[in-house]
């Protein structure tokens, strides 16, 4: 016959509340606890390698009249064409954004005036082989063409990770059910309920520009030898176990 301070713990641990390290605004299903079981609540976490950089720049052409600021940005982006085909890049890889033609005022008289026009253009181009980064961004940054470059390194294949982080919080959901069961003097049964919250925390590299260095002095591209940062996947597990 269980003791009235074990039959005390079970039905205590039958309605007991998530962890209070969970963050603030999750829901999750409700649960009635039923006698004999034990709910608890676990973080998990993966941290997985980057999969895809995220390669972005901007085009910028001015010139006096619309028409030639707009012919300066097309022949500034066939260069951009020619250095990703050269790096066996498809061109029709890389997306615009934006793509804007606006006039450039000069406020120092009375009255505004238009004294040229600026044809801007964002584009991005996610790259797979990262071994492509530092010539391209080398190459952009010799031609002059392209500013504000900044790369961020994502996880598009995130699957795979969202499976492991899962799996490593439903071990610590298991270890503290196992823990309580056994400071109770029952043994841990089968896992009755789960329910299951994944999120991804992307962390961003910003790259900022390769300056141009001369021949004789190359040096190494600011991303030589590094390894990018990882994605960490985490996940919340609540769990419902039966107690024998």
């Amino acid at each position: 016959m269980k003791s009235p301070v074990v039959s005390l713990l079970i039905l205590l641990l039958g309605i007991l509340p998530l962890a209070s390290g969970w963050a603030v605004g999750q829901e999750h299903p409700a649960v009635t606890a039923q006698p004999n079981t034990v709910y608890v609540g676990a973080d998990g976490k993966f941290e997985a390698d980057p999969d895809t950089a995220v390669l972005q720049f901007n085009i910028s052409a001015q010139e006096n009249n619309s028409r030639d600021a707009y012919d300066r940005a097309s022949k500034d982006t066939e260069q951009i064409r020619q250095i990703l085909r050269s790096n066996g890049i498809e061109p029709k890889s890389a997306q615009i954004s934006t793509l804007s033609i606006q006039p450039v005022y000069d406020y120092k008289a009375a009255k505004r005036k238009i004294v040229a026009y600026q044809v801007n253009a964002s584009v991005s181009l996610k790259l797979k082989d990262f071994g492509k980064i530092a010539p391209i961004v080398q190459q952009l940054s010799d031609t002059d063409v392209t500013d504000q470059e900044s790369i961020n390194y994502t996880l598009e294949n995130v699957e795979a990770a969202k499976t492991k982080a899962v799996e490593d919080a439903y071990r610590h959901a298991r270890a503290s059910a196992e823990a309580v069961a056994a400071a109770g003097g029952r043994n841990l049964g089968e896992l009755s309920y789960a329910a299951v919250d994944v999120s991804e925390n992307p962390r961003i590299v910003p790259l900022t520009r390769v300056m141009k260095v001369s021949p004789m002095a190359a040096a190494p591209a600011p991303t030589e030898e590094f390894t990018p940062q990882t994605i960490s996947i985490t996940a919340h597990v609540n769990a419902v176990f039966t107690l024998k």
